[in-house]
């Protein structure tokens, strides 16, 4: 299915997708957060992955007393509907999310279990992950997320046949990124191709700059309110570098006008009128799908550019680091919760995940690397996850719901001209960290 691939991307965004997957129990009576059925509720995102979700439900049924029920609400929804039933009869025992400010909310209203007391039972359920990620679903020090999809790290992307020609090659430094934008523009190529009329790519280049310059530490002091942050030198710095990348026509004058989620950025990419494109993981798959023969020989991938005198780690990296699961306080099974949660990093798990192209961040993931559609691409995004110092959430996903809109537009803003650097610093500071 041509969009499965960036579906968690797009919903965490904001975007509507059309999907057709029914909404069983969740909107009717029994949900298992309030209302006892005797049963567990696991709640998900509707899309291709739930083929994984229900049968590592009918796996868990076929040894336990207590049955699970696989709820699904389509792609769409999810969001809306999640928050209308979270403190209702009709919530579920366990529900997917993306960690971070997605959760955030429902954490300040003591609605989910904190799972300290289930990693003390037992601890496999933290250490089976790489912590990068693990962490991602840490509030206020306290765990309320397990793993249970994939990882999706930011990278950039290109076309080899255009580098070679211009006769460049992946930048390594911010300065070499400026120079090839140069050659490129002299070979009549747009460099990077952007999707900025989605503003969520745009976001991306905000997101690794500031890492860059600043180290995870700046957007952290932002996250937990330190509106000082956002006027820092630092936080200067990386947006007069972005404004130079912007004026040397890195990304040509109608990104606005171009979307990802039709296709047309990526199209760029394939049909040589672009050399790079920025974006999660899932890109490799899409290029697969929409241009098969671009995708098996002329592209390439690499990390993104280093910045002299930054005091971001080079191996630092940033975007969606996994899905997760959390538990509702109410459910009225968690013994049951604790023993389904164990699959999350079972041997059936992940080789079912790498089947359907997904890349789960548990320790024992490398076993099965070479039965992944492109083992070479997994492994590469596994190591670099598994050794990033710092993974970053996408900033639209680390902050709550009800800022996603507001930094969306900030982003857009300050690219196309309409806002200057003091102008985003103000609307940034002006964010809901609530």
């Amino acid at each position: 299915m041509k969009t499965r691939a960036r579906w968690p991307r797009l919903l965490a965004c904001g975007a509507t997708l059309a999907l057709t997957v029914s909404l069983s129990a969740c909107g009717g009576g029994g949900g298992g957060g309030s209302a006892d059925d005797g049963k567990i509720h696991i709640l998900v995102y509707g899309d291709a992955s739930n083929k994984v979700e229900k049968q590592i439900v009918e796996t868990f049924n076929k040894t336990s007393d207590v049955k699970a029920v696989l709820d699904t609400i389509p792609g769409a929804d999810y969001q809306q509907k999640l928050q209308t039933i979270i403190n209702t009869p009709q919530a579920p025992d366990v529900f997917f999310n993306w960690g971070g400010g997605s959760i955030k909310p429902f954490v300040k209203a003591g609605l989910l279990q904190p799972l300290d007391g289930f990693i003390k039972d037992n601890p496999d359920l933290e250490n089976k992950f790489l912590p990068s990620v693990f962490n991602s679903a840490v509030v206020d020090g306290k765990p309320y997320g397990v793993p249970m999809r994939g990882t999706q790290p930011i990278l950039l992307f290109h076309n080899k046949e255009v580098l070679d020609k211009a006769g460049v090659k992946p930048p390594k430094t911010w300065d070499d990124l400026l120079d090839v934008v140069g050659k490129l523009k002299a070979e009549g190529v747009t460099p990077i191709s952007l999707g900025g009329g989605d503003r969520w790519p745009t976001l991306m280049w905000l997101e690794y700059v500031y890492d860059r310059v600043a180290g995870p530490e700046l957007f952290q002091k932002a996250l937990e309110g330190d509106k000082e942050a956002w006027e820092s030198a630092e936080s200067k710095k990386a947006l007069g570098m972005l404004r130079e990348l912007i004026d040397a026509g890195a990304f040509g004058t109608k990104f606005d006008s171009v979307k990802y989620t039709n296709g047309a950025s990526p199209a760029l990419l394939a049909r040589g009128k672009a050399g790079f494109e920025l974006m999660g993981s899932w890109y490799y798959a899409q290029q697969q799908e929409d241009a098969k023969e671009f995708a098996a020989e002329g592209l390439g991938y690499t990390t993104f550019p280093t910045v002299e005198g930054g005091k971001g780690d080079a191996a630092n990296i940033v975007g969606n680091t996994n899905n997760f699961y959390s538990v509702l306080k109410k459910t009225k099974h968690p013994e049951a919760v604790a023993e389904f949660l164990k699959l999350m990093y079972s041997d059936e798990f992940v080789k079912a995940q790498m089947a359907i192209g997904n890349l789960p961040t548990t320790t024992n993931t490398p076993q099965f690397l070479d039965t992944a559609a492109s083992p070479e691409y997994s492994r590469f995004q596994y190591e670099l996850v598994k050794k990033a110092p710092s993974f970053q959430l996408s900033w639209d996903q680390a902050y709550p719901p009800s800022a996603i809109t507001p930094i969306q537009q900030a982003v857009q803003q300050f690219f196309n001209g309409q806002l200057d650097a003091d102008g985003f610093i103000k609307a940034m500071q002006a964010l809901p960290t609530e």
